[in-house]
């Protein structure tokens, strides 16, 4: 017997059947996602259930003088900062820790011996010949004008208290001189672009800093290893950078000198800037090799800037700079200045061109949708660091253009929002600054300019099967403890795609959007926990979710849920047909089931996660009276179902009788 003779044979000797998989043995366990004791205790008196800071909540304080020069010849950067330092928590303080991030650029550093022999990471090449780091020239306590007692672990200081600061309000100044020079790529951080009219310094992680003290882990010393970012305490900044005279220098907050280093042209166009809709050139291409868009002869030039309340600092060099502007229209009524500054090469309106337009776009939109924009300027600056933010100025990649360059402005910004004012401790978390960037993300490229650069996603099923694929991670890993081809889904896209589930499909845009403004608003310059988002949302929205938290953020669960059967009730389509569900894997998610009638009638059911509370297989109920042609879980594919052909059922043909 042929095999084609074979297979009628077979097919005439069995019933009719569906069309459908049948699915396999299932790993769901509603005991497991759904039991209660998710959260780690209640209210503490810094922290209380419901996500809030509580009475009791405080948290340290740190200012900063920071005075230096750069030398655009050796690329070293030298100068002193001087700390005050303010002791708010109730513990008197025996020791402080302050962190030396330029020392992971020390051959010798943790980070530089963790990278494989000829790694091209983003973080570090183990093979370069560059060796950076810190040159402490001296550290000084101002309080009583002695010498400090210190020790450096890597990219650590440890300050030794001859007197412990006092709980409740002490203060300490201590002074540091140092110097470094700065790394041409300094692991996607920082660095030094080469154009044909001078080098662009891009200059960050500069200055030493104060490691946060808080209420989750006393002192927070995990050293920078390159992958996981930063954890900072709030002060205000007064600082100056003293640079070539042919340069032009833009930093995180307001210039405060500005005729000082400006021409009189410069000066005059940054007044019609902050009033302006529209890009005004402040510094032109063609005025950027004339000596006369320069203010003075002397060989240096000192740039001063201010901002207050943020948690760090960063700047930028050049004398190749094109620098256009244009006003910032807060919600508040309020303006802030949108500012880019840029090489010839980078220059062009299908480049950098429009750069101020989208940095423009990106703070007003995210300071209508989420919380205003607390700083007095947002400064975009084109180098060799493919996106990297600070707070008031970001670095994007100099060869970035159209949606390439709105989609880094607009996440670089994005990230004013997390982690600059929401300060969530990025070295743990990661996923706390880039997973929610990544979901505010999309929704501005659906806002701007009415979808100018949306370009919605076309292979669902792949981006599913990338998230939890056999070398997934979960999201609550520390980014230096994951694999780093799994940082882009673990920390950004995953987290992003849950929050855009939690949203779209499971609280709603306005429960959603209420809860998630409110977690911003109570957090705004103060340092939350997982759980303290988590919980935070659960009361805001009113809905335990921490099935969801747990299965999605806290596990790495998987979902797979299926048709098993159709059948109709008594066997008569009339009567309406039981479609019977099944759970495979150990996540869960609401389910959207849609069919269709033979004579073409549509329908659509909406089933909450709760049917899945207590069993790993539901049966549900169409009403409809005719037979169905097809039933579909999630046809458009929104969920992360894993395994999507055992989410269909069609009725199987049958064969055709013997002879014909």
């Amino acid at each position: 017997m042929n095999v084609r003779v074979f297979a009628l044979a077979l097919i005439c000797a069995l019933p009719m059947m569906s069309i459908a998989q049948t699915p396999s043995p299932s790993l769901y366990d509603p005991h497991a996602l759904f039991a209660p004791g998710f959260y780690p205790g209640g209210s503490t008196y810094y922290r209380s259930a419901d996500g809030a800071p509580n009475v009791g909540y405080w948290q340290n304080k740190a200012d900063y003088q920071v005075n230096v020069s750069l030398n655009d010849t050796t690329n070293e950067i030298r100068g002193n900062v001087i700390i005050t330092y303010r002791n708010n928590s109730p513990q008197p303080l025996s020791f402080l820790w302050i962190q030396l991030d330029q020392n992971l650029f020390n051959k010798d550093s943790r980070g530089q011996a963790r990278m494989p022999v000829g790694s091209r990471s983003r973080y570090g090449d183990a093979s370069s010949d560059f060796d950076g780091g810190y040159k402490i020239n001296s550290v000084k306590l101002l309080t009583d004008d002695s010498k400090a007692n210190y020790i450096i672990s890597d990219t650590r200081m440890q300050v030794r208290l001859r007197k412990p600061l006092k709980a409740s309000g002490d203060i300490i100044k201590v002074k540091i001189d140092y110097s470094f020079t700065l790394p041409k790529y300094g692991a996607d951080r920082c660095g030094i672009l080469t154009t044909k009219n001078g080098n662009i310094f891009t200059v960050a992680q500069w200055y030493p800093r104060m490691c946060v003290y808080d209420d989750v882990l006393g002192w927070n010393t995990n050293p920078y290893l390159g992958p996981s970012e930063f954890y900072c305490e709030y002060g205000d900044f007064d600082f100056s950078i003293t640079a070539p005279a042919s340069h032009i220098v833009v930093a995180s907050g307001e210039l405060q000198n500005e005729a000082e280093v400006l021409t009189a042209t410069q000066v005059k166009r940054l007044v019609e800037a902050r009033l302006s809709e529209k890009t005004v050139s402040i510094r032109t291409a063609e005025e950027v090799v004339d000596p006369a868009s320069r203010p003075s002869k002397t060989a240096t030039l000192t740039w001063k800037f201010k901002i207050k309340n943020a948690r760090d600092i960063a700047w930028a060099s050049s004398k190749s700079f094109i620098w256009d502007a244009s006003k910032i229209n807060l919600p508040s009524g309020k303006k802030a200045l949108a500012q880019s500054v840029y090489p010839v090469e980078s220059d062009g309106v299908n480049n950098w061109g429009r750069a101020t337009e989208y940095t423009k776009g990106s703070i007003e939109n995210y300071s209508k949708r989420w919380f205003e924009y607390p700083y007095p300027v947002a400064t975009n600056v084109a180098s060799n660091v493919g996106g990297m933010e600070y707070p008031g100025i970001v670095f994007c990649g100099s060869n970035a253009g159209k949606g390439s360059l709105f989609n880094v402005t607009d996440h670089e910004f994005g990230h004013t929002w997390f982690p600059m004012i929401v300060g969530s401790n990025e070295r743990k978390y990661g996923w706390m600054d880039e997973g929610f960037n990544t979901f505010i993300n999309s929704l501005a490229e659906v806002d701007f300019n009415n979808g100018e650069y949306h370009r919605p996603a076309s292979n669902k099923e792949g981006f599913t099967r990338s998230l939890f694929g056999p070398n997934s991670e979960g999201i609550m890993y520390t980014p230096d403890a994951m694999k780093e081809a799994n940082i882009g889904n673990a920390l950004y896209s995953k987290p992003g795609y849950g929050l855009e589930l939690l949203r779209n499909y499971i609280l709603g845009a306005d429960r959603f959007d209420y809860a998630f403004r409110m977690y911003i608003s109570r957090w705004a310059f103060k340092h939350p926990t997982p759980w303290d988002f988590f919980r935070s949302m659960d009361n805001a929205a009113g809905e335990d979710l921490t099935w969801f938290w747990k299965g999605w953020f806290t596990e790495n669960y998987k979902l797979d849920q299926a048709i098993s059967t159709v059948t109709y009730e008594k066997d008569s389509p009339a009567n309406g047909a039981i479609v019977t569900l099944i759970n495979l894997q150990p996540m869960a998610m609401p389910v959207l089931l849609s069919y269709e009638t033979k004579s073409g009638i549509k329908g659509t059911k909406l089933l909450p996660v709760e049917i899945w509370n207590n069993t790993a297989t539901f049966k549900v109920k169409l009403n409809t009276t005719e037979e169905l042609s097809s039933v579909t879980i999630d046809a458009d594919k929104q969920f992360p179902d894993i395994k999507s052909d055992n989410n269909t059922w069609r009725p199987a043909v049958a064969a055709p009788a013997p002879g014909q």
